[in-house]
């Protein structure tokens, strides 16, 4: 079922604030930089981390790192820096030495911004039609939009990252933004429909629920406005937040966007893998920036 970009923005409810740096404090961590910014966007202050080489030249490569979920909401931009039990190891310190600057700000309901629950935001703005997820995009946008403004980031070369509510902050804004170039996401790429069918949809989190979207798209559509630009999915298929049929239905319809340009289009299905990076994975989202960024 294909949605166009608009559309899909609309139900969203997509509309980016402006986004200021009020502050920012420079650390040096060994063989990398760390910045901790505070940012305005709209009137909200927020969170963000941003890691970078230490020593680099001229407008650098990017990545827009969506945080996950996993349940533990005062975690959120700290991820980058301190990882997760779902990943191998933080990305942060190996995005800045591999050449990338790195931004991860706190979405709402977490990290510093955890003062009200999930259920709690999430429900106020369901009684107007809107959602918690819609409210993320916007802000993980304004990001991009600092992001891309920095002296020493590329514009042009600017990719996206995430596993779990980070992979579908990543693929959906993707879907939504052509300022990202590429984007590699982990662990969260399903067909809803599936996963309603199967009884699978309750694992996710209340915040990802879009008023309306499965009468117009599902997953496979919205994966499907990023092509033809590059997109690594990567999945366990002992996942129960993806299971196998939802994922082979998605793909399909995903893939179909890419017949023009097959080769940029990647999936890294592992059996008997659960809700976790692999190595496999990592190596392939590595390889993946560097040939697409680099």
């Amino acid at each position: 079922m294909a949605i166009t970009r608009q559309r899909l923005r609309q139900l969203v409810g997509l509309s980016e604030e402006p986004i200021t740096l009020r502050a920012a404090h420079l650390e040096q961590r060994g063989d990398y930089l760390v910045e901790h910014l505070t940012l305005t966007i709209g009137e909200t202050e927020v969170r963000g981390i941003l890691t970078r080489p230490l020593e680099a030249r001229g407008r650098l490569p990017a990545i827009l790192y969506g945080h996950s979920h996993g349940g533990a909401y005062g975690i959120g931009a700290d991820e980058l820096l301190d990882g997760r039990e779902y990943l191998l190891d933080p990305l942060g310190p190996i995005f800045a030495r591999a050449g990338y600057v790195t931004l991860c700000i706190d979405m709402p309901v977490f990290g510093k911004r955890a003062t009200v629950s999930e259920g709690y935001a999430a429900k106020a703005l369901l009684w107007y039609g809107k959602g918690l997820f819609g409210q993320m995009l916007c802000d993980h946008a304004a990001a991009l939009t600092y992001l891309a403004a920095r002296a020493d980031v590329d514009p042009s070369r600017i990719g996206a990252f995430g596993i779990s509510m980070g992979c579908t902050l990543s693929y959906w804004l993707a879907a939504m933004d052509e300022r990202i170039a590429a984007v590699a996401h982990l662990c969260c790429f399903a067909d809803l429909r599936t996963m309603i069918e199967q009884g699978a949809h309750d694992g996710h989190g209340i915040y990802l629920v879009v008023p309306g979207l499965l009468n117009e798209a599902d997953a496979g559509a919205i994966g499907a406005l990023v092509a033809p630009r590059p997109q690594l999915i990567c999945i366990g298929e002992a996942d129960a937040l993806t299971p196998p049929l939802a994922v082979e239905r998605a793909f399909a319809e995903t893939s179909a966007a890419y017949a023009q340009a097959p080769e940029r289009l990647r999936l890294v299905s592992e059996p008997g893998v659960g809700h976790r990076e692999t190595p496999r994975m990592r190596a392939a989202m590595l390889a993946f920036f560097a040939e697409h960024l680099g």
